[in-house]
Formats: C-alpha cells, sequence, structure tokens
C-alpha cells in the first residue's frame, strides 16, 4: 500500500529574496528586478522539493508575501491597524484593516500556481487562504455606505473564485489554510466565533459540486511564525468537532508538536468523517531538531491506530516561515525534514 504524503505551503525563502522584499517595499527594487529573483528562488524550490522525493510539488510561497494577505497586495482601501495577533514569545502579526468597499481580492493563487506549473514534474497543490481569515480586515464598526452583510457577499465571491481558479488551472488539489479557527477559540471560549467562522466557510464549499470537493482540503495548526504559535495552548477537543463539519474531501491537522497526540487521534477518529482523509502533522517546521524517518514511522502507524490506513496521510505541522520575513527556520533544515517525511512515511507503509 501507499500512503500520500504532502506538503502544506511555506519553504523559507533565500536571503537574497528576503532583502528583496525589502528593497522592493523601500522602492529601491522595481517589479521586474524582484520577479527575476522569485523565479530563481521558485526553481531551485522545486528542484529541491522534487530531490526529496515528495510525490506533490509546491511553490513553497516563494511569491507571496505572507500566506494570509496575498489576496490584499495592492488594494489601497486598507489601513495598517487591524487586529493583532500575539503568539506565545511575545511578538505579534498585524492584519491590515479595510476603510472602503467594495472588496475585491487583488490576487489571485492561480498566479503562483500557474508559474510553478511551468517547472514541475510532479502534481502541484495549490494552498489559499480561508475567508474566515480575510474576514478580520473587516473593522469592528460598520463601514459607511457598505455593510458587514455586503463585504461577507463580496468575500464569499472572492473566496470562490479563488479556490475555483486554481482547480480549473489544473491544481492536484487546493488546501484552505485556517490557522484562525484554534485561534477563534482563545479569543471565545464559548466557540461562537469557530462556528461562525465554519460556517462562513461552507458557505464558500457549498458552491463546488461534491466531486470538486474531494480535491478541497483544510489545514488546521496553532499557528508557527519566528518559533512561536499563537494557540497551541487551545485544547484540540474544543476544534476539532467543529472542524470536521467543514465539506472538505481532506484534512490537514498538526499533531507532531502536540503534547497529547492520542488524545486528538481519539477525538479525530470520533469526529471525521468516512469520506474524508485525514493528513496527519508529522514533522514539526518550529522544531530545529530533524526527525528521523523512524520517528516519522512510529508517528504514521501510532496515527493508523486511530484512523483507517485507506484514509490516511502525512503532512508538516505546518508550512515552514509563512510570513516572508521569518528567519528562524533555514531552507537547508526544512528540506531535511520533508524528506524525513516522505521516507518515514514509505517505512510506515511498508510496515502496514
Amino acid at each position: 500500500m501507499t500512503i500520500p504524503t504532502e506538503p502544506i505551503g511555506s519553504i523559507p525563502r533565500p536571503a537574497y529574496l528576503i532583502e528583496a522584499f525589502g528593497e522592493h517595499a523601500a522602492g529601491r527594487l522595481d517589479a521586474d528586478g524582484l520577479g527575476e529573483l522569485q523565479e530563481k528562488a521558485l526553481l531551485d524550490t522545486v528542484r529541491r522539493l522534487e530531490e526529496t522525493g515528495s510525490p506533490v510539488i509546491t511553490d513553497g510561497e516563494q511569491g507571496k508575501p505572507s500566506f494570509a494577505t496575498y489576496p490584499l497586495a495592492g488594494l489601497t482601501s486598507l489601513a495598517p491597524d487591524g487586529v493583532v495577533i500575539p503568539f506565545a514569545d511575545g511578538h505579534t502579526r498585524q492584519l491590515p484593516r479595510l476603510t472602503a468597499g467594495p472588496f475585491r481580492y487583488q490576487t489571485y493563487a492561480d498566479s503562483y500556481l500557474r508559474e510553478v506549473k511551468k517547472h514541475a514534474t510532479r502534481p502541484v497543490k495549490q494552498a489559499v487562504i480561508a475567508a474566515s481569515a480575510v474576514s478580520l480586515v473587516y473593522p469592528g464598526e460598520e463601514l459607511a455606505g457598505y455593510g458587514r452583510d455586503q463585504f461577507i457577499g463580496d468575500l464569499a465571491n472572492e473566496a470562490e473564485t479563488d479556490i475555483r481558479r486554481s482547480l480549473d488551472a489544473g491544481a492536484d488539489s487546493v488546501q484552505i489554510d485556517f490557522t484562525e479557527g484554534r485561534l477563534s477559540l482563545k479569543l471565545d471560549p464559548s466557540g461562537g466565533l469557530l462556528q461562525s467562522f465554519v460556517d462562513l466557510n461552507n458557505a464558500v464549499l457549498e458552491r463546488f459540486s461534491a466531486e470538486e470537493r474531494k480535491k478541497i482540503g483544510v489545514h488546521t495548526c496553532p499557528g508557527g511564525d519566528q518559533d512561536s504559535a499563537h494557540s497551541l495552548d487551545v485544547d484540540y477537543a474544543g476544534l476539532l468537532p467543529t472542524l470536521f463539519q467543514l465539506k472538505v474531501g481532506n484534512v490537514y491537522v498538526q499533531l507532531a508538536s502536540e503534547a497529547e497526540p492520542e488524545r486528538a487521534l481519539k477525538v479525530i477518529a470520533e469526529h471525521s468523517r468516512p469520506e474524508q482523509r485525514i493528513f496527519v502533522g508529522v514533522t514539526d517546521p518550529i522544531d530545529p531538531r530533524v526527525e528521523t524517518a523512524e520517528e516519522v514511522r512510529d508517528r504514521v502507524l501510532q496515527a493508523a491506530g486511530y484512523i483507517s490506513p485507506d484514509r490516511l496521510g502525512t503532512c508538516d505541522d505546518c508550512g515552514f516561515s509563512p510570513f516572508a520575513d521569518d528567519t528562524s527556520t533555514s531552507r537547508d533544515t526544512a528540506f531535511a525534514k520533508i524528506a524525513a517525511r516522505v521516507e518515514g512515511t514509505r517505512l510506515a507503509a511498508e510496515s502496514l
């Protein structure tokens, strides 16, 4: 038997690309100059991913400013003082705040997909940001002439378009990044905010056929930025039952960094739907130690005690360095962890 294994998304950008993003933002490097360096980083990322034996390729998000805000790049109706996301080590990330409507994505993910497909020799997976994450840019007080309901309608249309364009462009699968799911329980322990997020994402997913949804997945994790998480202390038992309401065919669940992975696996076994494939995280991107293939194998075999092997897959817990300026993890470490995941998954499949 074989067990599918996939990357989540981001690969640390090379130093020259991180510097180029800063130079471009400062106006000292034009778009063509930035584009050349993005292409160079993309080619290297594809080559090195394929060298790990990964059966599925991503672009490593070399061209994205971040996994969360790519649709907003270039949007002028934004202010910088939006929702603040605190991480466990004390640093924060801040989303922009919408100042006027109508709301439209400025960039769709298929633009990244089309570039990587020029170079990849294997199937390509495309990550997109969840509508629920983008909804956080709308301010607490309603905007004059552009109410929240109107914004949500526009957002649902844009999120649908983002997914559909990637499917139409030949994505092997589309992964919705939903890191705000676990965070929502820290902001609202009652679960009301989480349920509203799931309802919004399902309103988008319901626009796709059952066959299309087999190729759409959702990724949950407690965040991973500068070797820190934002919601690892939130009990998975509060998130997972609601998460599995999402109308997707694949669910990518961070597990390697969980203190009690078996406890989470029991919840997954109870609440996941039979038609859903569960990709369990077997490598921890914010731990600098590279897992051995044997450790990965053992984590897969542990998961197989709760999830039928024909519904099981593996992944990294989160993307590596999901924000373009995150230098906490090296490219060499990321590719070594991915290679361990691929080999460990193969060993587990042989054992099973």
